[in-house]
């Protein structure tokens, strides 16, 4: 049943003027914190996220953008926090999948990173920024692949090391780490 049947006409106007009025207090206050992180007020920015997320604890953008500063800021530990409580709140959604494979990416943890991104993308299979970012883990797990096979082989291949200097050079021209 529709929700506007329990409620009356005047009751639910005053609640989605309510909802309006909340929607853009809150994107006021990420609005706020943005133009303090861009004037390299940082702490401020984190402390006005975290005073308005006093007010409403599961607010989306809110809880994403602080997720994003403390990822910025090196706090991995706090942003990994949030964005796994975030994909667990807001599974359908992709770009707190996409920001937790960054993280374990960062980490080393090229399958989680990769099992989080496939998950975003499974979610918005168009998301281009998980789809680069698939890219970069897979081709650092190549190289993985390849260091292992090479460590394990008696002989030496031509052919593996070949792959091995392609794939680590690319990584060292994209700036990505190899592990």
């Amino acid at each position: 049943m529709p929700f506007s049947k329990y409620i009356k006409p005047n009751t639910l106007f005053l609640l989605l003027a309510l909802l309006l009025t909340l929607s853009s207090a809150r994107a006021g206050d990420v609005e706020a914190a943005q133009r303090q992180w861009l004037a390299g007020q940082r702490p401020q920015a984190v402390a006005t996220l975290e005073a308005a997320l006093l007010k409403t604890p599961h607010e989306l953008k809110l809880r994403f953008a602080l997720g994003v500063m403390r990822m910025e800021l090196g706090e991995t530990a706090a942003a990994l926090a949030i964005f796994t409580a975030l994909t667990q709140d807001f599974p359908d959604l992709a770009d707190p999948f996409n920001n937790l494979a960054v993280l374990h990416a960062g980490m080393g943890e090229l399958d989680l990173a990769q099992q989080a991104l496939e998950q975003a993308l499974a979610l918005q299979p168009g998301h281009a920024q998980a789809q680069e970012n698939l890219g970069d883990i897979l081709l650092r797990q190549a190289h993985r692949a390849y260091q292992r096979a090479q460590a394990s082989q008696t002989a030496p291949s031509s052919s593996l090391g070949l792959k091995l200097t392609q794939t680590q050079a690319l990584l060292q021209t994209l700036k990505l780490s190899a592990q």
